[in-house]
């Protein structure tokens, strides 16, 4: 027997030939701490197929699920100042941008879209909250004003699906002044006529919560979606109380009158195509057109 050629080479060569295995193949559900296959999980749209936990979905992997064959055409978004303050902690405002883009791939953290629901024409913006958490800056105020004059413009629901951590602290009370400025956006729809939808996803809080979020002509939300101005253990070390279960996730908003609904995200589309055509004076959609959209890696 040669020990050489028939156990050293084979060995040698069985570790040269090994394939690296990559290392975002599983994901570990944050509520049941089941290890999810990502393309199992990604066609469940986010959603673990064991507990029901509606995980982060990036908005134009939502977009592909809502619209009809996943087909729909971005907005332009006028840009904003850029580093208006010269803000400065551990990094340059610039800097932070720059990093934030090159990891999502997006300009900012809202992306705004125009297509199709059933052959139903929308206009539709959603916050990306990968992107510096979603921060509502100039940019998400451009982008939601300009969704609303694209919508007045062309006589179309707008629907918005929030997601952030509240104003962007780089841009201070400029930041700030988004609230009224998309306050305005949304005024300018019920002036028109048009509906105005919100769908809130985890998390919705801070000055989203207290302005643009909070206004749609039917308030939706995914399922134990945290929605608050004003986070929970903020509010238990202020009046050194404990809070009751599930305080300011959507159930509990729902039971206390701040919701419309809490809907699956599986079952979204079907109940969007639903209120949209009600609220536009449409005839109800034809049943094989409510499939729902699945979207692939």
């Amino acid at each position: 027997m040669n020990w050489i050629s028939n156990y050293v080479r084979p060995k040698i060569n069985s570790l040269f030939s090994r394939r690296e295995v990559p290392d975002n193949l599983w994901v570990k559900c944050p509520e049941c701490g089941t290890m999810l296959f990502h393309r199992e999980l990604q066609a469940n749209l986010n959603v673990c197929i064991h507990c029901e936990h509606h995980m982060a979905i990036s908005p134009r992997d939502r977009f592909g699920a809502l619209f009809d064959d996943g087909r729909f055409t971005e907005l332009r978004v006028p840009d904003a100042l850029l580093d208006p303050l010269h803000f400065r902690d551990q990094k340059k405002y610039p800097d932070r941008l720059k990093a934030a883009q090159k990891a999502t791939g997006e300009r900012d953290a809202m992306l705004v879209v125009e297509g199709e629901i059933s052959r139903t024409p929308i206009v539709a913006v959603a916050q990306d909250f990968s992107f510096m958490a979603g921060s509502m800056g100039m940019y998400v105020g451009n982008a939601i004003l300009a969704a609303a004059t694209y919508a007045v413009e062309m006589k179309r629901p707008l629907v918005l699906f929030s997601a952030a951590g509240g104003a962007r602290m780089q841009e201070g009370i400029l930041s700030l002044m988004q609230m009224p400025r998309t306050t305005v956006a949304v005024q300018m729809l019920r002036e028109a006529g048009l509906p105005y939808i919100v769908v809130l996803t985890h998390p919705t809080t801070g000055g989203v919560t207290a302005s643009y979020a909070m206004l749609g002509d039917v308030q939706i939300s995914e399922p134990n979606a945290l929605i608050c101005f004003a986070g929970p253990r903020v509010i238990e070390q202020t009046i050194r109380e404990k809070l009751p279960e599930g305080f300011q996730r959507a159930e509990y908003l729902l039971d206390h009158g701040m919701l419309d609904r809490v809907t699956h995200r599986k079952e979204l589309r079907e109940e969007l195509v639903i209120i949209i055509r009600m609220l536009m004076g449409l005839p109800p959609a034809i049943k094989g057109e409510l499939t729902l959209q699945t979207f692939e890696a």
